[in-house]
């Protein structure tokens, strides 16, 4: 009995230290400011797929000329993805369907990407999506932004 009541508190006290490390991690990302929630779905194919599979919820975070761009669920310190301002192309935009409304945030705006010939697609708020478009094209002098 004693044993299980052990074993009890040691998997409660590592389930709350691992959630106070993902909140830890969080708040280092977004200590430099020019964050926003975004989910993301890489390697899209070039038919709209409305299933809710692929995306994976995280944060984004504006770093100079490009974004990087780091999992939620995730202890790693590196950004899982890095997306270059010049080579990002926005192709289209549309509201989320089917599935992919239970899978996103209930505010989420669907952009649909190129980044260096691979498709992605980029779900964030009206707000977050402003401020994107806008960091797309105010690109300095000379690189070429291609926004739809």
């Amino acid at each position: 009995m004693l044993l299980a009541l052990l074993v009890s508190g040691l998997v409660v006290a590592l389930v709350v230290i691992g959630l106070f490390v993902f909140g830890l991690r969080r708040r280092l990302i977004q200590r430099s400011g020019g964050t926003f929630d975004c989910s993301m779905r890489w390697g899209v194919p070039e038919k709209t797929d409305t299933s809710g599979k692929g995306w994976v919820y995280g944060v984004a975070r504006y770093s100079g000329d490009r974004i990087e761009w780091f999992r939620v669920f995730s202890y790693s310190h590196r950004p899982r993805r890095l997306l270059e301002r010049s080579s990002i192309e926005v192709v289209s935009r549309r509201a989320p369907e089917g599935e992919e409304e239970l899978a996103l945030l209930s505010d989420a705006v669907v952009l649909g990407a190129l980044h260096r010939g691979t498709r992605l697609e980029l779900a964030m708020s009206e707000d977050a999506l402003t401020g994107f478009l806008a960091w797309l094209e105010a690109a300095p002098p000379g690189q070429r932004v291609n926004v739809a």
